[in-house]
């Protein structure tokens, strides 16, 4: 059994627990959050 696991929901589900956890961190972590995932969507990769 291989288990195989997107990038992307695992980095929305660390952003949302930061949110939670440091809510007056929220736009820098929305911010590295839309970064992330922007780069990953102009490289192509797919994880």
């Amino acid at each position: 059994m291989t288990l195989q696991l997107e990038i992307t929901p695992l980095i929305s589900l660390a952003a949302g627990i930061g949110i939670l956890v440091f809510p007056n961190l929220m736009r820098y972590i929305l911010a590295g959050y839309l970064i992330i995932v922007g780069i990953l969507g102009l490289t192509g990769l797919s994880f």
